[in-house]
């Protein structure tokens, strides 16, 4: 059964059983399972010979029904048969149990293992993944589409063995009792494979639809829920209420007409199958030969109790279906290359020497050039100052050092060793960077400055970085100090107090190489200033590499680097760039602050 509903798409049957690969760490509990069903698919006949017993013992209740059987020679029809239902009752739901306890094991098993896969998954994707896909999506396929594919794994299968046993069951007992009547009854089920197969396919393509469509409500929430201040402020409320409310309805209307799809679908097979049915009652009652009355009841019965479980294998269809197209996306995460990290030099120390050699880098999928022919050297304990307008590749260039980000021409050496030969985690290890935007954790000041590799460092070492970064002041202030929760992303504090608390935590880090990405651009002159006392005592020895649109900032760079459109246009310290009165000197007449026409920093 499970064949025809697969054939809609000939890679099916491959995602499906890649699939099914995941059951195999619960194959124990996976077969108490199917013993259960078994159990529970062998008590459908015997209530059809139960009947059997019952309709014979109305014309002789005296009869025995097991005479060969010692101790039970003497079991008359009369106690037999409500003994037999007893028992069936008892041997029924034992069945019931082992197959639906176990299996739900093994649902639940699998549901925590692909969301801790894919989760995991996502921490070792490049990050040019997360440039192209949205959150939404992302958080969809680990919540919704995981559902779909646990039913495709577990709940199908459950419906095919425990149905599919019962229908093999009860044929065999058909089989047994008229073979005649029984291979008439055959002859309709070639109509009933194909009508599975044709469903299947409109199954599938209806599924991934709704999947797209759910990661679109997902993704509309959490952006909305992100930016809930903007929203406010800018009267968003109508706006978004409408496009949450076009891409739920969207979904609404896929799932419904995948229900259309499937109540169309079940009453016209329920149809063929009564039609049998009937043509069935017709043949009993004219090819019945010489079977008693009991005996015709119990066939009846048998074939009755067949149009249910043959309809739950044809519904079936859909569930695979669904659970395919959900795992085709899984996969699809899955089988993503992850961030290429080919180096394999590791090293405890590092004196911080930064040298750039012909530096080209044009991002994925696109063919415009960000950054060229960029060569620079800073030496250990230097601080270097990039300029320029937004735009001119002073981001990208600092995103490059950590390798987030791959270049396809020149060297970045980091004390003489081309990055790409160290291990990722180790080279990251040596850089501490502090960025414009600032991601705090939704937990405490103590742990999200001592986060990742810093966890478990001294509170006398967070209490120093802090205090270093000049945080410690307002920390102090807090409901319970540096136990207090942030909230989701630092949204109880202010944007300085944010960015104290993101240099604080690149100097509990202590790396030999330190890029501050306008660092200091929120906060006010007075926060500043502290800062900047503080940076200034971090950065002496190690190497230091600032962008930033403030002057105070950079007026002491040993080297400071003007790009304009991915060049350097323009090198030197702050008197030596003034006293040229070229491209530094029209900025710093401006600030610094010249507005941006590109789009890429």
């Amino acid at each position: 059964m499970t064949d025809s509903s697969l054939s809609a798409s000939p890679s099916s049957l491959k995602i499906y059983f890649r699939l099914l690969g995941y059951v195999k760490p619960y194959i124990g509990l996976f077969s108490l399972s199917i013993i259960g069903f078994l159990i529970f698919a062998s008590t459908q006949p015997m209530l059809g010979y139960i009947l059997k017993y019952f309709v014979d013992g109305l014309s002789n209740p005296g009869a025995v029904l097991f005479p060969s059987v010692p101790y039970l020679r003497d079991l008359q029809l009369m106690q037999a048969v409500p003994l037999l239902i007893i028992f069936i009752a008892a041997w029924q739901g034992l069945g019931s149990y082992l197959g639906n306890y176990f299996l739900a094991k093994v649902s639940l098993g699998l549901v925590h293992d692909l969301r801790v896969e894919l989760f995991d998954n996502l921490l070792t994707l490049p990050n040019r993944y997360f440039d192209q896909h949205n959150s939404g999506h992302l958080i969809s396929r680990i919540t919704f589409n995981v559902t779909m594919v646990t039913g495709a794994a577990t709940d199908a299968i459950k419906v095919v063995i425990r149905e599919g046993m019962t229908v093999v069951f009860l044929f065999v007992s058909l089989l047994f009792m008229n073979w005649r009547l029984t291979l008439v009854m055959i002859a309709i089920l070639p109509l009933i494979a194909f009508m599975v197969t044709r469903a299947s396919s409109k199954f599938r393509k209806q599924s991934k639809k709704i999947q797209v469509a759910m990661g679109d409500v997902t993704h509309v929430a959490s952006e909305t829920i992100q930016g809930y201040r903007v929203v406010r402020s800018f009267g968003g409320e109508t706006y978004e209420s409408q496009r949450f409310e076009r891409a739920s309805q969207s979904n609404t209307d896929k799932q419904l007409r995948m229900t259309r799809t499937g109540s169309i679908y079940t009453p016209m097979l329920q149809l063929v199958i009564y039609s049998a049915m009937a043509v069935l009652m017709f043949l009993v009652l004219w090819l019945r030969g010489d079977a008693s009355a009991g005996e015709m009841v119990a066939y009846i019965t048998m074939a009755g109790l067949l149009p249910k479980p043959i309809r739950q294998l044809s519904e079936v269809s859909s569930t695979i279906q669904r659970g395919v197209a959900g795992a085709e996306s899984i996969f699809e995460q899955l089988d993503e290359v992850p961030e290429v990290d080919n180096g394999t030099l590791e090293r405890d120390n590092i004196t911080g020497r930064l040298e750039v050699r012909h530096l080209n880098f044009t991002y994925p999928g696109t063919d415009r050039r960000v950054l060229k022919d960029i060569s620079f050297t800073a030496e250990p304990g230097q601080m270097i100052a990039l300029v320029g307008r937004s735009g001119s590749g002073k981001s990208t260039l600092a995103s490059l050092i950590p390798r987030f980000y791959h270049h396809s021409e020149g060297e970045i050496l980091l004390d003489g060793i081309d990055t790409e030969q160290f291990r990722l985690l180790n080279l990251r290890r040596h850089i501490a960077q502090v960025t414009q935007n600032v991601t705090l954790f939704s937990d405490t000041v103590a742990n999200n400055i001592a986060y990742g590799d810093l966890a478990g460092a001294p509170r006398a070492d967070i209490e120093a970085a802090a205090e270093a970064a000049y945080a410690k002041d307002f920390v102090d202030q807090l409901p319970k100090g540096f136990d207090t929760p942030v909230g989701e992303n630092g949204v109880l504090l202010s944007g300085g107090q944010r960015q104290r608390l993101a240099i604080a935590r690149a100097l509990l880090k202590n790396a030999p190489l330190l890029i501050l990405d306008e660092a200091t651009s929120a906060l006010d002159t007075e926060s500043e200033r502290h800062i900047q006392a503080a940076l200034d005592h971090v950065m002496k020895g190690r190497t230091t590499l600032v962008i930033a649109h403030r002057l105070s900032t950079i007026e002491k760079a040993d080297m400071i680097l003007v790009m304009d459109q991915g060049e350097i246009v323009e090198r030197g310290t702050h008197a030596q760039l003034l006293a040229m009165n070229g491209y530094y000197a029209r900025l710093h007449a401006m600030g610094l602050d010249e507005p941006a026409k590109a789009d890429i920093t």
